[in-house]
């Protein structure tokens, strides 16, 4: 796709649930960036994992965004469409001599305090189903996330790009895809920070200049867990979308008054995105209120 547009972001869900209030709440705060921005905003569904996903999950979380007025430009991407891309670009790293197999399992990994990407270079001839790792370890990646400012993350161990089960892993998917799709800013929630210095390695080892990164707080149980469809977070109703968006916004540290939350999606999102200051947005996380 590689777009030329100054300002393009994206929201990329998991079909392993329906839409959530947490994910409500990413999908929220990056269609807002970028539409306060003038920019493009993309989604792509990240259908990686078959054995994860849940049946109908991927068409619920469409029509879930539709219902809020969260209309994207261009075409819905999958990502089970682009294994092509994947492999040619695990094909770009090999010629290069950037990739290696991995036997390990994570048994073994585990019992040894972490991956030794020594003992894996060694045992090429080792038999038995490997993952595909990138030679990236040591050193630090830097990067000024939009909210949370200056970050340095060390790169400990060596990235997978392929899993042991032949499944494309999400680090190299998630950088091939938005290199491809020319993607400028991402925004998503704050459990994502700590992946953020490994994919940031990769754009640059694919020769692209990594995009933007800004993490917004994350909706908590009422355990103090994190909102996730592993947690079995309750769906999004549909039919209260502008009650949903209104909630949202008051996550995101706005305050849309009752008669906002009788309004149509539509006419609330160009009410949020006529005020998105990045500077105001709430970042503790905690329950919604």
């Amino acid at each position: 796709m590689n777009s030329s547009h100054s300002y393009v972001g994206r929201f990329a869900p998991s079909p392993t649930g329906p839409l959530h209030f947490g994910s409500l709440v990413c999908a929220l705060g990056s269609y807002l960036d970028a539409m306060a921005h003038g920019g493009h905003w993309l989604v792509r569904m990240e259908d990686l994992d078959p054995p994860r996903e849940e049946p109908g999950a991927a068409t619920r979380i469409v029509k879930s965004l539709e219902a809020h007025g969260l209309h994207w430009h261009g075409p819905l991407e999958r990502q089970s469409g682009r294994h092509k891309l994947y492999e040619a670009t695990l094909a770009e790293l090999a010629a290069r001599e950037l990739i290696y197999p991995c036997h390990c399992s994570r048994a073994l990994i585990r019992a040894a305090g972490g991956h030794n990407n020594a003992r894996c270079r060694g045992t090429r001839d080792e038999q038995g189903p490997s993952a595909l790792r990138l030679i990236c370890a040591g050193g630090e990646e830097h990067f000024v996330d939009l909210w949370r400012g200056a970050q340095t993350q060390a790169i400990a161990e060596d990235t997978i790009l392929k899993r042991r089960d032949g499944l494309y892993a999400y680090q190299l998917a998630v950088v091939v895809d938005d290199i491809d799709q020319g993607v400028t800013h991402i925004v998503r929630g704050a459990d994502l920070i700590d992946t953020t210095g490994a994919q940031q390695r990769l754009f640059r080892l694919l020769g692209s200049p990594p995009p933007q990164f800004g993490h917004l707080p994350l909706v908590m149980g009422p355990a103090g867990q994190k909102l996730s469809k592993q947690n079995h977070a309750p769906a999004i109703d549909d039919t209260r979308a502008p009650e949903n968006l209104c909630v949202a916004l008051g996550f995101l540290g706005f305050h849309p008054s009752g008669e906002l939350a009788r309004e149509e999606p539509e006419h609330i999102l160009k009410w949020a995105a006529a005020r998105w200051q990045r500077h105001q947005v709430d970042m503790r996380d905690r329950q919604l209120a």
